[in-house]
Formats: structure tokens, C-alpha cells, sequence
């Protein structure tokens, strides 16, 4: 699936991004209950937390992938734009575990001399909505995560977790920092509802093809709630690579954030 962000900002540039490879080791204090220790001590640390948040369906349990960075450090979007890698999570060693989905809260831009990089900074949790295999069990959920980090240089970090996950008690109150970030999640696009797709049209067949989206955002950045961006192609061949893909464009602002999946012919 091809994504696209759009949030009604106007960028400005930073230094300079280099590679270098270090990774994360070492825990630190033993955990409260419902928490994996924090793993980590360069430029960040990570954990597991779970809890309870409102809306959750019968028999699924939640977890969150808690990243804490150092002042000036961000870290990445599932698109993470022109420079830095996004977070991968593999759950293969988790116990009485049918499925872990993601979820990824709004993201903000960044800019340097390597172009736009889409992410988060100072803190971020990625909600995970687990489904147990058997419903009346706990599920022990491990989890080797990979997730990059930049300020001057760009730094692949690793990290191995664990938690044991009980379905929630009846009457639990929600959790806060899951809430949170749950609610930072884009929601799926609805009439009447902004941030909002306003109108796409492709030009995919032009000399330069490109791809314009109209987009109506509440009054603020946005000159009266409206704002275009533009999508420009490289080349016509890597226009043509879109006909007739799912495209998912997200839509950020102060407000909230929404996503609107459209198909280009």
C-alpha cells in the first residue's frame, strides 16, 4: 500500500544526517506489574506496557511499544519519508498469540539536508491490539523490535521484550498512557468529519505527472480550512506504478488526524 502525509505546515531545513550502527543492550530497574523492564541506554530507551483502554472487543487484550527519547532525537512513521527506516516488530516467540496489529499514532514532519522525514520526537507509544489463540488464556508476548533514530547521525536501535497480557477485569479502569496515544491514531475518514479529502486529481499521462490532493482542515494553518499539496513524480514510469494501487492518505492537524484510502486510475 502507497501512503502519503498530509499535514497543513510549512516546513523548515536542519543539519545534515549520517549512518552509523549501534545497538541497545542492558535493562534497567525491575518493572511494576504490566510493565517490561526499560531496555536501552543511547539516546533512548523502550518498553512494553499494556492495561485497558474503552472500546476494546470481547477477548482482545492491548499492549503498547513505549519509546522514550533524549532531547533532540526522533524516531519514525510506517512511512518514514525521505531519510531514516520505520519501526519493524517481529512477535514470532509470543505464547497463545493469534495476532499483534500495530497501531501508529499521528506523526509529525521533520526536515534536513536529506529532505522530509515523517516521525515522532521526546516520546511515542504504538498501541498493539492482541488477539489471544485461546481467549480464557494469558498470552505471553515477546518482541524483537527494530526502530531507527536521527538527530546529526542515524542510529539503528534493537531491542528484545516481554510481557504477560491477562484479559482485562470487568470495571478496570483505562489505562492513560494507552488512551492517549490510542486516541492519536488516525481515524477512518467520515463525512462531515474533519480533516477531510476535498478532491485528487491524478496526472499521471503529463510530460511531468503528478498528483494533486485537496484537502480541508479545520480554520488555522490552513488558509480558510483549504490547502493543496502536490505530489510530483520523478519520472512517468514511476507515476504509472500507482494506476490502480490502494493509496492511503492521512491527514494530520491539531484537531485530530484521519485517514482516506482512494484507488487512481
Amino acid at each position: 500500500m502507497i501512503e502519503f502525509l498530509m499535514k497543513p505546515v510549512r516546513l523548515l531545513g536542519s543539519s545534515l544526517a549520517m549512518t552509523v550502527c549501534v545497538a541497545l543492550a542492558g535493562a534497567s530497574l525491575a518493572a511494576a506489574p504490566g510493565e517490561s523492564p526499560w531496555v536501552g541506554e543511547t539516546f533512548s530507551k523502550v518498553r512494553l506496557v499494556s492495561g485497558s483502554v474503552a472500546g476494546m472487543s470481547d477477548g482482545q487484550m492491548i499492549a503498547g511499544v513505549q519509546i522514550r527519547l533524549e532531547p533532540g532525537w526522533k524516531t519514525y512513521w510506517r512511512m518514514p519519508g525521505d531519510s531514516g527506516v520505520p519501526p519493524t516488530f517481529d512477535w514470532s516467540g509470543s505464547k497463545n498469540l493469534r495476532s499483534a496489529e500495530v497501531l501508529y499514532p499521528a506523526p509529525h514532519r521533520f526536515t534536513d539536508a536529506s529532505g522530509t522525514a515523517i516521525g515522532y520526537e521526546d516520546e511515542v507509544v504504538f498501541p498493539v491490539m492482541v488477539t489471544p489463540e485461546r481467549p480464557d488464556e494469558p498470552v505471553e508476548l515477546k518482541l524483537n523490535v527494530d526502530y531507527g533514530l536521527c538527530k546529526t547521525l542515524c542510529i539503528p536501535n534493537q531491542a528484545n521484550l516481554s510481557i504477560e497480557l491477562q484479559a482485562p477485569a470487568a470495571g478496570k479502569a483505562d489505562d492513560p498512557l494507552l488512551t492517549r496515544f490510542v486516541d492519536l491514531v488516525p481515524k477512518p475518514a467520515e463525512s462531515g468529519k474533519l480533516p477531510a479529502l476535498g478532491g485528487l486529481e491524478a496526472k499521471l499521462d503529463s510530460a511531468k505527472p503528478e498528483l494533486i490532493i485537496d484537502a480541508n482542515f479545520a480554520d488555522g494553518p490552513a488558509q480558510n480550512g483549504k490547502q493543496r499539496f502536490v505530489v510530483s513524480f520523478a519520472s512517468p514510469a514511476e507515476a504509472e506504478a500507482i494506476r490502480g494501487k490502494p493509496l492511503t492518505l492521512t491527514f494530520v492537524s491539531d484537531e485530530g488526524a484521519r485517514e482516506a484510502s482512494v484507488t487512481v486510475e
